[in-house]
């Protein structure tokens, strides 16, 4: 059954999902980006500037918020309206195949009507809150 802007009041939680991030992802996000700043896929370049190791773009974490609302709202990227976070932490991505996780759930704050809903969303890796602020204003069928 299709999401549908009568089925969803305040407080309805959307399910958890987690996304894997690995070094590989990171190069091809710096290549689609123009983000080539070495800090996100060379680890002795970061930790020479005092990070754990080579950390996500906070555009990539953005996005993989982005995907989480996209893929709840049936998968068409049009549908939201509003976007923003605030960066809280960041996502160290270890070189050992699997890289880090990054978690996101939501749950829906209000309806605004004109069948838009306001998520408040909450991404967290390795246990500490990476996005802080952040909600999608999305319009649902």
């Amino acid at each position: 059954m299709a999401l549908r802007y009568a089925d969803i009041e305040p407080g309805t939680e959307i399910p958890r999902q987690s996304y894997q991030v690995t070094r590989l992802d990171l190069v091809k996000y710096a290549g689609a980006s123009g983000d080539f700043n070495v800090i996100h896929w060379n680890e002795r370049a970061a930790r020479a500037v005092g990070l754990p190791d080579v950390i996500a773009h906070g555009m990539y974490t953005m996005a993989q918020a982005a995907r989480y609302v996209t893929e709840w709202a049936g998968g068409d990227p049009g549908a939201i309206s509003e976007f923003g976070v605030r960066f809280s932490a960041m996502v160290p991505v270890p070189d050992d195949g699997a890289g880090a996780t990054i978690e996101i759930s939501g749950t829906v704050a209000e309806k605004l009507g004109d069948g838009k809903v306001a998520v408040d969303l909450t991404a967290r890796a390795a246990g500490a809150k990476v996005l802080t602020r952040a909600r999608a204003v999305v319009r649902l069928p």
